[in-house]
C-alpha cells in the first residue's frame, strides 16, 4: 500500500511539473486575440458629468452610454441619448440640449450632437429642433447648418441654420424660410 502511494504522489507531482510546463503564456497572442485599435478606452454606463466655472455648475450632461477614446483629441461618444442642462449665474437650469448621439471633444471643450435634436429654454418655452447641432464650451455659443424648426407659444419659425447662446433666450436663423410675422423682440439679420 505504501509503494501504490509513493508511486501515485510522483505520478501526481510529474503531471503538475508537465502541466506548470505546458501553461506558459505568449503575450503577443494574448494582444493579438483580445486587443482592438478600435475598443473605447473606457466605457461608462449612466454618465453624469458637470461642468463648472468659479465653483458653479454651468453645463450638465447626462448620457446612457458613454465610450471614450485617447489619442491626438480625448473623444468621448455618447450613445442611446443624452441630456444637458445649462445652467444662468444663480445656478438655475435656464435651458435643457436632448439628443440620441453625441461626441464631447474634452481637448478641444466642443459638443456634437445629432439626431431627434431638442434644445429647450424654460422662461420662453420655446424649442428649437434640428437634426445636428454643435456647441461650444469657450463662448458658450450653440449652431447649427442643418434645417431648423422653432416652436413657442407666438407660432414657429422654420428655416436653415442658427445661432445662438446656450440658454437659447435669443438667436439667429441663418436663412429663414416662409412667411411668419415678426415682433418687437425678434431679429433677422
Amino acid at each position: 500500500m505504501v509503494q501504490t502511494t509513493k508511486i501515485g504522489l510522483i505520478s501526481l507531482l510529474s503531471l503538475f511539473l508537465v502541466g506548470l510546463n505546458s501553461c506558459e503564456n505568449d503575450l503577443d497572442a494574448i494582444e493579438r486575440i483580445s486587443f482592438d485599435a478600435h475598443s473605447p478606452d473606457e466605457t461608462t454606463k449612466n454618465l453624469k458629468m458637470i461642468y463648472a466655472d468659479d465653483g458653479y455648475a454651468r453645463v450638465e450632461i447626462f448620457a446612457a452610454l458613454a465610450e471614450t477614446y485617447r489619442g491626438k483629441e480625448e473623444i468621448t461618444k455618447i450613445k442611446d441619448s443624452l441630456k444637458v442642462h445649462f445652467f444662468n449665474e444663480k445656478g438655475e437650469i435656464v435651458s435643457k440640449l436632448t439628443a440620441l448621439y453625441g461626441e464631447i471633444n474634452n481637448t478641444k471643450g466642443t459638443l456634437m450632437v445629432r439626431d431627434s435634436v431638442r434644445l429647450y429654454n424654460y422662461e420662453k418655452k420655446q424649442t428649437l429642433e434640428t437634426e445636428a447641432l454643435y456647441w461650444n464650451q469657450k463662448d458658450s455659443t450653440i449652431y447649427s447648418k442643418s434645417s431648423v424648426k422653432v416652436r413657442s407659444p407666438k407660432g414657429t419659425i422654420f428655416g436653415e441654420g442658427i445661432k445662438t447662446k446656450q440658454d437659447f433666450s435669443k438667436y439667429e436663423i441663418i436663412k429663414p424660410v416662409g412667411k411668419f410675422q415678426l415682433e418687437n423682440e425678434l431679429e433677422f439679420k
